[in-house]
């Protein structure tokens, strides 16, 4: 298991056992894409794909020690002075570390291994994981008080600042406080939240991983930012009903709609179609619909290719052959988009099938091998 892995690498490298060894999930989003940063909601969940962390005070000197097993690399930092370095996995922890004395937390330095199977680059948010599971470790070792709450602010502001990813907040909230066996509506606007059971008997859970990577530091992520702010903006100065995007109609947009590029006006269609979908997929489910809920993913693949345009081929084949299929009730892509996974619903005997079709029909179009996920819902961040 992952954990005794990370146990024996911590005790390679530091000679004793660690304090605390913490569990933090990655999470798949059922629907509500690109709108966590626009005010609206989404329905994520937390899955068994998790990181392992080891970890315990370092009482020697101001040095955190750092091992990432997946990398099979080191880093060091001194508590007193440290700032944002290329190699890139350590900015995560480094800005976790950073918010906490921000925040008024004096953290002390410590050694932490970890690793997981959160396949990296495929939009399941393993950065999320790593800063809520550092976040809830130094917590644990350190007797800070912080609420579940606190961990996922702590860990947004993180990933932010110090990564400077200007993510919004569902990432967090979901590998925090997801729960078994259901799903998080979200209010991403008053972090007010509503568990609702997934009730899928007879379904999988299936992620089909492009292969293609992708960085949210890049800037298109944080272009779809500006140009749903700058649409956002001109409607408040317009109308004195608009608050947040929840507000807003297709009539307001058309209304705008002279004054903004084409794209900006394509965003902001995006962000009101899929804000109504969030709430009509969880009408569905408290009917236990799962046909109409997958025909809404379909839905929101369409919005997000054509749109808001942050699909790539790859996606969008794999959306397609889904339908073409006749075997998927729903496929969408997932995450900041431009490479990752798509989630798909699929009879469980229709899945193995599927993937069969998937991975050479994949595999003939790109030369590459698909690499495919069925995935559990389980709990948020806790220890093991």
């Amino acid at each position: 298991m992952e954990n005794l892995v990370i146990l024996k690498k911590f005790k390679e490298l530091f000679g004793t056992e660690p304090v605390s060894i913490v569990r933090s999930p990655g999470r798949i989003n059922l629907i509500g894409e690109h709108i966590d940063y626009n005010d609206g909601f989404v329905l994520p969940a937390s899955i068994n794909k998790e990181i392992i962390l080891a970890i315990s005070p370092n009482n020697i000197d101001d040095t955190c020690n750092l091992f990432a097993n997946d990398f099979n690399s080191s880093f060091s930092f001194q508590l007193s002075n440290f700032e944002k370095t290329e190699q890139g996995w350590p900015n995560y922890i480094m800005g976790v570390v950073d918010e906490l004395k921000k925040a008024g937390y004096q953290p002390k330095a410590f050694n932490c291994v970890f690793g997981g199977n959160i396949p990296t680059g495929a939009g399941l948010s393993s950065s999320a994981a790593v800063e809520c599971g550092v976040a809830f470790a130094l917590n644990e070792i350190f007797k800070f008080g912080l609420s579940r709450l606190d961990i996922v602010q702590i860990s947004k502001k993180a990933e932010n600042h110090f990564v400077g990813v200007n993510c919004g907040i569902m990432d967090q909230f979901a590998s925090t406080f997801g729960k078994a066996n259901h799903v998080i509506k979200l209010d991403c606007k008053t972090l007010e939240y509503q568990y609702f059971p997934f009730q899928i008997d007879g379904y999988d859970v299936v992620l089909c991983d492009t292969g293609v990577k992708h960085s949210l530091g890049d800037s298109e992520y944080n272009t779809r930012r500006k140009e749903c702010d700058t649409a956002i903006a001109l409607l408040k100065s317009k109308f004195d009903t608009i608050k947040s995007y929840r507000d807003v109609t297709p009539e307001h947009i058309i209304s705008i709609s002279s004054e903004l590029p084409d794209k900006t006006i394509d965003r902001a269609n995006f962000v009101i179609g899929e804000i109504k979908r969030v709430g009509d997929a969880t009408d569905l489910l408290s009917k236990n619909d799962i046909i109409g809920f997958g025909q809404l993913m379909f839905q929101t693949h369409d919005g997000l290719s054509k749109l808001y345009e942050v699909s790539c081929t790859e996606l969008d084949f794999l959306k397609d052959l889904a339908v073409e299929s006749g075997l998927v009730t729903g496929s969408r892509m997932m995450g900041g988009g431009f490479g990752g996974c798509t989630i798909n619903l699929i009879k469980k005997e229709n899945t193995e099938t599927f993937i069969d079709k998937a991975k050479s029909a994949y595999k003939v179009k790109f030369n590459k091998e698909l690499k495919t996920y069925v995935v559990a819902i389980k709990d948020g961040t806790s220890l093991v």
